[in-house]
């Protein structure tokens, strides 16, 4: 055997080798039934889908459906409150601002109505108090009849009602994380949306998610997004508050967001697709241990997009569409959840 051709044989089987191993890397998942599920559910998810699932440190699955592709933007309604409960707890990290600060001490106004005791926890956890309509499709469609957030947040002080004291009963809506999102513009001294770009889109490469509105800007509703971008935000909150080796948040940060601020009876009013889940700052609990600590928290959506981090099993997911959330897809998303969970194998023990 020459020289030439042994050296030309190690070099195939060095080849070779890395070639079984990624197969074997690729194969640690097989997703056919997911991909089955997603098909079989094409109408029921609007014709135009996009699911990407991450873990390890890089994605493991990805599966386009009609015309959507990982860089498609779309409005992500409810999706945004938890991109905003994030922007909120970047200034509790730097101290300027405390999560029992009552909301009086930013919007004095506030204390002129009844409504002084009201914390920024209380905003971030639907829990304000103040009366509110369930979130309707028509508002969503028809845009805000404000010409500011300050203007809306105004009048939230001075003409809603006070339906229970702050802290006591939970209604999923609008007006808490508004009420937030006011407050940062105030402390921060610029607009939301700027703010939002400086402090989590940007540090996380969410380069095609926007706040900007004809309307005012909603922070509670009005973000538009694609799937890649928000799954960055994904994996930030599963990496602790770490996103590429930066810290976007602390990891207390996380861990306060995580933590569940509601029961089956303060929940006086929450969508159907949520029913059973509880609530932490600005996202669903949709899973504990039996200590009562958050293994699945996400943020599903009106217009169908359900993002969510399993914590014990250390993966994100996002089902990314443009299509109403309809009841029945809270058991749709719960058996696609069940067939990623099958892969990827049980998590944390109890």
């Amino acid at each position: 055997m020459t020289v030439k051709f042994h050296f030309f044989c190690v070099k195939v089987s060095v080849i070779l080798i890395f070639l079984l191993f990624f197969q074997g890397v690729n194969a640690q998942y097989n997703f056919l039934l997911l991909d089955q599920k997603l098909d079989a559910s094409k109408k029921e998810l609007g014709g135009a889908v996009i699911t990407l699932i991450y873990k390890d440190g890089k994605l493991i699955y990805q599966k386009a459906i009609g015309e959507f592709t990982p860089k498609t933007q779309a409005p992500i309604a409810s999706s945004s409150k938890w991109l905003t409960a994030a922007l909120v707890m970047s200034f509790v990290d730097q101290g300027k601002l405390s999560l029992d600060d009552k909301v009086s001490k930013y919007i004095p106004i506030f204390s002129s109505y009844s409504k002084g005791y009201i914390t920024i926890r209380d905003c971030l956890s639907h829990m304000t108090g103040i009366k509110s309509d369930p979130t309707a499709i028509n508002k969503v469609k028809d845009g805000k009849p404000f010409s500011s957030l300050e203007e809306e947040v105004i009048d939230f002080a001075s003409k809603r009602d006070i339906q229970s004291n702050p802290g006591l009963e939970f209604r999923y809506s609008d007006i808490g994380l508004n009420i937030a999102g006011r407050i940062v513009e105030i402390v921060g001294k610029r607009g939301f949306e700027q703010l939002m770009q400086e402090r989590i889109t940007r540090p996380l490469i969410m380069r095609n998610t926007s706040f900007s509105s004809l309307d005012a800007i909603s922070p509670s509703s009005g973000a538009i997004s694609t799937a890649n971008d928000y799954m960055n935000f994904l994996v930030m909150i599963l990496n602790k508050g770490e996103f590429n080796g930066k810290r976007v948040l602390s990891e207390k940060s996380i861990i306060e967001m995580q933590t569940l601020r509601t029961n089956s009876s303060t929940i006086k009013f929450a969508p159907k697709v949520a029913t059973g889940f509880n609530y932490g700052l600005g996202e669903w609990i949709q899973d504990t241990d039996e200590n009562g600590k958050a293994t699945v928290v996400s943020c599903p959506a009106l217009f169908g997009t359900w993002p969510l981090v399993d914590i014990c099993r250390g993966y994100a997911c996002i089902v990314f569409t443009n299509s109403l959330l309809k009841d029945s897809q809270r058991d749709l998303y719960k058996n696609i959840k069940q067939i990623i969970d099958d892969q990827i194998g049980p998590g944390c023990k109890n």
